[in-house]
């Protein structure tokens, strides 16, 4: 059997769905290690339940004990990062959480990792890899006519969680450049599709549409964003995993940018047509423009050339595609919408979005 490896916050959103596709598209076991906070949810692997390839272990990336054991008995020949806090206002509310879990956690995670590689023989050494989810907010924000984020851009954060990821991004440069772990990077554009928390912007607008709550905007809703499938984020990442140069960083984009008002008016025709409201008005209707977030980035994009020109890869879904497919989970799905939905959910959208009308 192949060797395992190792998935933080693999209960995710991403890493759910990166845990289900490796486990379709490989024989190797996956060691799945996540604290289940509020976004990590055990539904998002029901399908996993009778699989005896997938192990789940309850834990955090700052446990050091916890960490080295499972090294130690399930010698991985890599390790996934997943594990992060990564919502904007949640960063602004509470930044702390970012800083203990993306910044000490991912150093954690660097420090068993390091000494785990170091016992290793001399091949299996050589095939291990620690790949380290990031995303394209480190850069900072673009102007309408910048060009889109390259691997070589500066990074600029402007949020408590951008920071957060910057710096553990510069924590795995970091550990390459100075013990020689074997390390790859990967900056990520904005990610949408199945099991997404409903606090991220596609999946709280079908939720609040079929609900008949308002579809919150901020600003004047022309912040834009590049939008990468789910999946396709899944595939990118199994091809570095597979061929990327060590030390390396590859962006992942979906090659969508799209202001965030065009994306509630996609959702609300694709609802209007799937799920029609029951007084037969649009849901438009449920649009509600409400102050701007502190510090708001105006525009991301990402430039994917390198990871297709290196490796062969590009998405496979344009947006019309991946967000059909979005919608059409999330209608077949009300259970595990209603059941993520918890106190927890609602406290958290009553102390983000009162008095922003």
């Amino acid at each position: 059997m192949n060797k395992p490896i190792l998935v933080t916050g693999g209960a995710g959103f991403i890493g759910a769905n990166f845990v289900i596709d490796w486990l379709a598209e490989s024989d190797a076991p996956v060691i799945n290690l996540d604290c289940l906070t509020y976004a990590g949810n055990m539904e998002n692997l029901a399908s996993l339940q009778n699989n005896g390839r997938h192990i789940f272990v309850k834990g955090s990336i700052g446990d050091c004990a916890l960490l080295v054991g499972l090294l130690e008995k399930h010698q991985p020949c890599a390790i996934v990062n997943f594990a992060a806090e990564s919502h904007v206002d949640r960063s602004i509310h509470a930044p702390e959480d970012f800083i203990q879990t993306n910044i000490v956690g991912t150093f954690r995670l660097l420090e068993a990792a390091r000494g785990y590689w170091n016992t290793l023989s001399a091949d299996d050494k050589n095939a291990f890899r620690f790949l380290h989810v990031s995303t394209d907010e480190v850069y900072g924000s673009l102007k309408k006519d910048d060009p889109a984020f390259r691997e070589d851009n500066r990074y600029e954060p402007n949020s408590p969680y951008s920071a957060s990821k910057a710096a553990s991004d510069h924590l795995v440069r970091a550990y390459h450049h100075t013990y020689g772990l074997p390390v790859l990077t990967t900056n990520c554009s904005n990610n949408y599709g199945p099991y997404q928390f409903p606090e991220k912007l596609i999946p709280l607008l079908i939720a609040n549409a079929l609900a008949d709550k308002a579809l919150p905007v901020y600003g004047d809703g022309q912040q834009i964003r590049d939008w990468l499938y789910v999946g396709d984020h899944c595939t990118g990442i199994r091809r570095i995993l597979a061929a990327g140069r060590i030390g390396e960083t590859y962006n992942i984009g979906g090659w969508n940018e799209m202001a965030n008002l065009d994306i509630v008016h996609t959702v609300c025709a694709l609802l209007d047509e799937a799920r029609p409201r029951a007084d037969g008005k649009p849901y438009r209707e449920q649009i509600t423009f409400v102050t701007d977030r502190p510090g708001h980035d105006r525009r991301y994009a990402i430039d994917a050339g390198k990871i297709e020109q290196e490796l062969g890869w590009k998405p496979a879904e344009t947006f019309a595609t991946g967000i059909n497919k979005t919608i059409q989970w999330y209608l077949d799905n009300a259970d595990w919408i209603a059941n993520v939905q918890s106190g927890a959910y609602r406290d958290w959208v009553e102390k983000n979005y009162t008095g922003r009308n």
